[in-house]
């Protein structure tokens, strides 16, 4: 009967601790998720974006192709392809915290703001700043997954770790003790010995 409660605690505490395993803790390690390169690309980098920061054309570029559910939106240039991808190496970027690594040199890119719930465009904005991304091992490659906004306009680090390409980093996966992890073992002693 003790191993089955055990069982069942630990099941649960593996259940619970998903989120533990969402995200990674540090860039250019495996993903999780093996569509995030795909999805990132298709939100970031599309072709046809409108050249200029006309609203009406902005409009009906997002309508036309998907995005009316995001209130905000970025779009790289898709010359800066090479570039952008470049941030997840040690060339391209240095770590920022948890699995964000952020540009040596700013990129510039628009920013799209819209109401939410519609395609009605509040403001267009071209901006120039170091982008900061979450970088994961897909196929043996380092590649973004997530632009993450930069408001503040931070820059790099100068003392910070580059960012790596999987080719020149161990690419094991970390195990990180948190609270959750300490409260399940508690819990499967209590039940064991009582």
């Amino acid at each position: 009967m003790a191993a089955l409660r055990a069982f069942f605690i630990l099941a649960v505490c593996l259940l619970f601790s998903h989120q533990t395993f969402a995200k990674n803790e540090a860039p250019c390690l495996r993903s999780k998720w093996n569509n995030g390169y795909n999805t990132f690309f298709k939100r970031h980098i599309r072709s046809g974006t409108p050249t200029s920061l006309n609203q009406n054309e902005w409009e009906k570029y997002i309508r036309n192709n998907g995005g009316c559910d995001r209130p905000t939106q970025s779009f790289l240039h898709p010359k800066d392809l090479d570039r952008v991808k470049g941030v997840c190496t040690s060339k391209g970027g240095v770590t920022h915290k948890e699995n964000l690594c952020i540009s040596r040199k700013p990129f510039t890119f628009v920013t799209v703001r819209s109401e939410p719930g519609t395609c009605g465009i509040r403001s267009i904005r071209e901006e120039t700043k170091h982008l900061i991304l979450a970088c994961e091992v897909l196929d043996n490659q380092c590649l973004p997954v997530h632009f993450e906004g930069n408001p503040d306009n931070l820059k790099p680090n100068n003392n910070a770790k580059a960012c790596q390409d999987p080719r020149i980093k161990d690419l094991a996966p970390t195990f990180k003790m948190t609270w959750l992890w300490l409260l399940c073992g508690l819990l499967l002693h209590i039940f064991i010995t009582y």
